[in-house]
C-alpha cells in the first residue's frame, strides 16, 4: 500500500555563495517558502575495515580525503517533512538501513516513506554489514570489525539526521541542470578501446545520461546553504586500497572550496551500466571530479527555476521474483567452482538449507516517489539500476524529474528489459555475487518497477 508522508528531508549545504578563486556577494534575497536544515559527519573508518567491492580482500593503506554522510532536511509551509541522506558508502544493505529507519521513527517520528538513504557506490569506501558478504575471505577479526563499524554507522546516521532537523530554517529551493560527459556505457564500449575511440573522435556506443541535475538551497539572506547534485556513473575510477570518495568525493570538495561554507551532496542517479573511462589513476579521478563540479557551477550560473512549496512523498515495496530459486544440487556443484565468490556463496547457502531455511522466491524492492511543489519529482530506486530507468522516467514524467538509483538497499544489478534480454554482467546470472538465493531475476522486472513508480507518482498528484 502506498504511504503518504507529512514531510521531506534532503541533504543541504550551508554557507556563503562564492565562485572559484574569489569571494562573491551573496545572491539577492529570495522568497523562502521552505525550511531546510543540513548536517554532515565524517565516517572514515579508524580501524582496519576492508574497502568494499572488487571481489577481494582490500585492507586500507591510508586516505586521500575523508568520507562523509550528509543530510538535508526540508519542510514545506504546511509543516510536512522528509529526509534524504547521501553518503560515500559503496553499498548499504537492508539489514543496516532497516535499523536506521526504525530508530528514525522511534526518535524523530519519521516514517519509512519520509526517508531516502542513498549511497554513492564508491569503491574506495568501507564494507558494511552483509553487503557483498561472499566477495571476501572469511576472517573472524574482519567480521568483528565490520559488525562494530556498521553498528557505529547506524548511530551516526540517526544522530546526523536529528542534527539536520534542529537546523531547519527559512530557505528557497531552485532547480536546474548541467552536463558532463566522462560516463561511458561499459556494456557497449570495451574499456581498452575507449582511449583510442575518444582520441579519434569516434562516437561511443550505447545509452548514457550525461545530465547533471542540481538543486540549490539558499537561506533567507540569499546565501547558498546547500547544493544537491547527481550523475549516472560508477565511482570506480580508482581500484587501490586508499580511502577517498572517488570522483564524487573530489567533486564535492571542489564545490565546497569554491562555495565557502556550503555543503555539497552527491547522489548517483542510474549508473549501473556506466563507467568513468578511461580510469585507474588519481589524476583522472580528480579531473572527473572537477568536470562534474564545473557542470554544477555552470548550472548555478544560469537562471534556476524556483520550486514552490508543497511536499508529498510516497513509498512502496514491490516484490521482484527470481527466475528460478537455486536448488541444493546446484549449490553442491557450485561449492566446487573455481570462482571463490561463487564457492563461498554456495557453501553459505547450503548452510542455510541445512539449518532448515527455505529460500524466498522474490525480494522486496524499495521504490520512492516524492513531489516538491509543482516543479519537481524525485524517484528513488534501490540498488544498481541501469541508465534505461532514468531515461525512461524522465521521458514519461518530464522536466524536473530526478531518478536516483542506489537508494536504501544494495540488492544487486537491476536490469531493464533491454539489458535483461541482452544478458551480460548487469542482466545475466550474477545474483549470487549479492548473496541472493538465485542466479537471475524474472524477465518482467522493469514492468513491475515501472508500474509501482507510476502508481506512486499518481498518488502524489491526488
Amino acid at each position: 500500500m502506498a504511504i503518504l508522508a507529512p514531510a521531506l528531508v534532503f541533504v543541504v549545504l550551508s554557507g556563503c555563495f562564492t565562485r572559484s578563486g574569489y569571494a562573491a556577494e551573496p545572491v539577492a534575497k529570495l522568497p523562502t517558502p521552505w525550511k531546510a536544515g543540513v548536517a554532515k559527519v565524517v565516517v572514515t573508518p579508524e580501524k582496519g575495515v576492508w574497502l568494499a567491492g572488487y571481489g577481494s580482500k582490500r585492507p586500507p593503506d591510508g586516505k586521500l580525503h575523508d568520507l562523509w554522510v550528509k543530510v538535508l532536511a526540508i519542510e514545506d509551509e504546511k509543516g510536512r517533512r522528509a529526509v534524504m541522506i547521501t553518503s560515500d558508502f559503496q553499498g548499504v544493505p537492508k539489514g543496516m538501513s532497516d535499523r536506521v529507519f526504525a530508530q528514525l521513527k522511534q526518535k524523530y517520528g519519521l516514517d519509512r516513506h519520509q526517508v531516502m538513504l542513498t549511497f554513492s557506490h564508491n569503491h574506495c569506501g568501507p564494507r558494511l554489514g552483509d553487503d557483498l558478504v561472499d566477495y571476501y575471505p572469511v576472517e573472524a577479526e574482519q567480521v568483528k570489525l565490520v559488525d562494530e563499524y556498521t553498528s557505529a554507522m547506524v548511530e551516526k546516521l540517526v544522530t546526523v539526521v536529528g542534527e539536520s532537523l534542529t537546523k531547519l530554517a527559512p530557505a528557497s529551493l531552485r532547480m536546474g541542470a548541467g552536463k558532463t560527459t566522462f560516463a561511458v556505457n561499459r556494456r557497449n564500449n570495451p574499456e581498452a578501446k575507449v582511449p583510442d575511440l575518444l582520441a579519434s573522435g569516434t562516437p561511443l556506443a550505447g545509452p548514457v545520461d550525461h545530465s547533471v541535475p542540481v538543486l540549490s538551497v539558499t537561506g533567507a539572506e540569499g546565501n547558498l546553504v546547500a547544493v544537491l547534485f547527481g550523475y549516472a556513473c560508477h565511482p570506480t575510477t580508482l581500484s587501490f586500497m586508499t580511502w577517498c570518495g572517488d570522483y564524487p568525493g573530489f567533486a564535492q570538495l571542489e564545490l565546497e572550496k569554491s562555495h565557502q561554507g556550503a555543503t555539497a551532496m552527491f547522489v548517483n542517479t542510474c549508473g549501473g551500466d556506466q563507467n568513468p573511462l578511461p580510469r585507474r589513476t588519481v589524476e583522472l579521478c580528480e579531473r572527473y571530479g572537477k568536470m562534474l563540479a564545473t557542470a554544477v557551477d555552470e548550472a548555478l550560473e544560469q537562471p534556476l527555476k524556483p520550486v514552490s512549496s508543497g511536499l508529498r512523498t510516497a513509498f512502496e515495496y514491490v516484490e521482484l521474483p527470481y527466475l528460478q530459486v537455486v536448488t541444493r544440487a546446484e549449490l553442491i556443484a557450485a561449492r566446487e567452482d573455481k570462482s571463490p565468490i561463487r564457492a563461498r556463496w554456495a557453501a553459505r547457502m547450503l548452510g542455510k538449507l541445512d539449518a532448515g531455511e527455505t529460500f524466498a522466491v522474490s525480494y522486496p524492492y524499495p521504490v520512492h516517489a516524492w513531489r516538491l511543489g509543482n516543479e519537481m519529482v524525485v524517484i528513488g530506486l534501490g540498488a544498481e539500476t541501469v541508465v534505461d530507468y532514468a531515461l525512461r522516467f524522465k521521458r514519461e514524467f518530464g522536466l524536473g524529474t530526478w531518478v536516483c538509483g542506489y537508494v536504501d538497499d544494495m540488492i544487486s544489478y537491476i536490469p531493464s528489459r533491454r539489458v535483461w534480454e541482452e544478458g551480460g554482467y548487469e542482466g545475466g546470472s550474477n545474483l549470487f555475487e549479492y548473496g541472493r538465493p538465485a542466479l537471475r531475476w524474472a524477465g518482467d522486472i522493469e514492468d513491475r518497477i515501472a508500474a509501482t513508480v507510476h502508481k506512486l507518482v499518481k498518488t502524489n498528484e491526488e
